[in-house]
């Protein structure tokens, strides 16, 4: 080998990965649900991190991709703007995108959540790809506002002679995003394995010359071994050896993690504007191509919480708001507080879901009836006529990976159009199904997998599974139940029925009577549930009623408002408590905002423990 050949194979180059994902729409740190500024989240804040990592990049000598994995252009009320606007100027995701100069964005399942064309409208005119390699439409004429994958080109600094860094971007998001908006996506696409996508086309790009692929991956961590079709993938992705980078989303952690080590660089940053993510890869050329040589991965918070006199902490932002973005984004955020703040109706009582996981949540049960008050007019003169009508709802904020400030806190008074989104921060629709008494005990038993299982006469353990989502736990209002924590959880929560013995759900009535497995009920629901949310398969399996297009907001819009009639279910007894076990006593964890309604708790069963290092407030509970 020559002298000019051995400088030739020793050029080496840096290129710098900055990354964010599960934005939410949290463009700004503002809380339009309690109308009040939120140090802890807001791309705003990790703009200036963004500008950070650039120019220390640009001083170290290395090259920068600014990229986000979905989840990003809906979930706050900026974005969901009247579509009079959408004429006058772009959608903000879309102006804050540009401004920050993203070279991609990723598309996650929420995405999807209002439909394809609400989705290309939201990207118009938006200068970065948009990228899904994994979804396809199933008729050939119909054009998806996304790209399948593309690919950039970045010269390395001081590496004459070589040719430009070529880099592959791939975006793979969960098959059971077909479920979840199966009101928006049924008939119109079809949705591959992630991990089978990621294979083919990071061989694809790979035969195109590329020298690094970057997987957005919309996926959390999972487990390691292949199973088609799983939702949290990142094990199965990283595995793969085929990825030289991967960007996690979809389940709000924060990774790398020590206590979750993944194969391959990764990182998670967060939600909602809490982190940025870096990975930095030294690149080598090896005589005929760019190859990675050595990867970190680290992460950036924009706030800190520091503990103060033993309360839980402070909240102390890192960084300032990018006052361009800040700038860019001032009519919409003051049009948004605007409509946010339109008068809908008012309430004798709070309505807050610290206590949700307790059976004491009146924001929940507000939902149920003003479901059930839409309903009832549309089942008159139907087969469901004469059934008893149920609701089923589920909490929407209630903290967990989210952090302590995520519960729902609608003070006495004036309601707000704010605080009817607070209470519902999903677009789902209302729906409508019949079932049997089988299937309503198996949709509850379904929704108890959220507690783990608890041995009588232990103390301390905590009530919650965390690997379950908050937002499967669907309470049915109209009928009454025990939840018996001490056995274990009849179904896994993939659905499979995995203990087939057990039974949490004790003594389940309908008027004081037991429920009989051939009694009929009708239950309205969110078409989310139905869809295939949560993997309830006895939901799905329920027989559908056809009602008028309703959003669920709407209808508590209208409840609130009085355009609705009262309905029954108000008279209703609370639907469920935890089964009495003796000298057992568990741990939950709720946002600190609950101490003002500790007087809902019963203190002889009701104690608090202290905080937690991130915040939350611990509450013991005597079973």
């Amino acid at each position: 080998m020559t002298g000019s050949d051995q400088a030739e194979d020793s050029k080496v180059g840096s290129l710098r990965i900055l990354a964010t994902t599960d934005l939410h729409a949290n463009l700004l740190s503002h809380d339009y649900y309690s109308d009040k500024p939120d140090p802890a989240q807001g791309l705003s804040r990790v703009a200036t991190l963004i500008a950070q990592a650039r120019h220390e990049a640009a001083e170290n000598g290395a090259v920068t991709l600014l990229l986000d994995n979905g989840d990003s252009i809906f979930g706050t009320p900026i974005a969901e703007r009247p579509l009079e606007l959408s004429d006058i100027r772009p959608a903000p995701v879309a102006r804050a995108f540009d401004l920050l100069s993203y070279d991609a964005i990723g598309l996650g399942n929420h995405d999807f959540d209002f439909g394809l064309d609400q989705l290309r409208q939201a990207l118009l005119r938006i200068s970065c790809p948009v990228l899904c390699s994994n979804m396809r439409a199933l008729d050939p004429q119909l054009s998806l506002p996304f790209c399948q994958s593309t690919v950039l080109e970045r010269a390395l600094p001081d590496t004459a002679g070589t040719p430009p860094l070529r880099i592959g971007l791939i975006s793979v998001l969960p098959m059971q995003t077909l479920k979840w908006a199966a009101h928006q996506l049924q008939g119109k696409v079809t949705i591959d394995d992630m991990v089978q996508s990621a294979r083919d086309h990071a061989a694809a790009l790979r035969e195109q010359g590329c020298d690094v692929i970057v997987a957005l991956a919309h996926t959390g961590i999972g487990e390691g071994h292949a199973t088609y079709g799983i939702e949290n993938a990142l094990h199965q992705l990283a595995n793969l050896g085929v990825l030289d980078a991967i960007v996690g989303g979809h389940t709000h952690l924060t990774l790398p993690d020590p206590r979750h080590p993944v194969s391959a660089p990764v990182v998670m940053p967060g939600a909602h504007g809490s982190h940025l993510g870096v990975i930095d890869l030294r690149m080598t050329w090896n005589s005929d191509r760019w190859a990675v040589t050595k990867a970190t991965c680290t992460l950036r918070p924009i706030a800190r919480r520091r503990t103060i006199g033993g309360a839980g902490g402070v909240l102390t932002p890192l960084v300032d708001e990018d006052p361009a973005m800040v700038a860019a984004l001032a009519e919409d955020h003051a049009e948004t507080r605007t409509r946010m703040a339109q008068p809908v109706g008012r309430t004798s009582q709070p309505l807050h879901s610290y206590f949700t996981f307790l059976g004491r949540d009146q924001a929940l049960a507000l939902v149920a009836w003003a479901q059930a008050a839409a309903v009832r007019p549309a089942l008159t003169d139907t087969v469901a006529s004469n059934l008893p009508l149920l609701s089923a709802t589920a909490p929407g904020k209630f903290g967990a990976r989210s952090g302590p400030s995520n519960y729902t806190d609608v003070p006495i008074g004036q309601m707000y159009m704010r605080h009817v989104v607070d209470i519902q921060p999903f677009p789902n629709e209302l729906r409508t199904v019949v079932l049997d008494g089988a299937q309503l005990h198996d949709w509850l038993e379904m929704s108890a997998g959220l507690f783990n299982q608890i041995a009588p006469g232990t103390f301390g353990s905590p009530l919650l599974d965390d690997d379950r989502a908050g937002h499967n736990f669907d309470v049915i209002f109209g009928v009454q139940y025990d939840i018996d924590v001490s056995a274990p959880a009849r179904f896994a929560s993939d659905g499979e029925l995995a203990n087939p013995d057990s039974y949490r759900i004790r003594n389940l009535r309908w008027k004081g009577a037991p429920v009989r497995d051939s009694q009929h009920f009708a239950v309205a629901v969110s078409s989310y549930r139905i869809g295939g949310g949560g993997n309830f398969a006895m939901a799905q399996a329920a027989t559908p009623l056809p009602i008028p297009p309703l959003r669920v907001r709407d209808a508590i819009r209208d409840y609130v408002a009085g355009r609705l009639d009262r309905d029954p279910l108000e008279h209703a007894p609370p639907p469920w408590r935890l089964f009495s076990h003796p000298s057992t006593e568990v741990e939950i964890f709720t946002g600190p905002g609950a101490r003002a309604y500790l007087t809902d708790l019963d203190p002889s069963r009701h104690s608090l423990h202290g905080t937690t290092p991130d915040g939350f407030l611990r509450i013991g509970v005597k079973l």
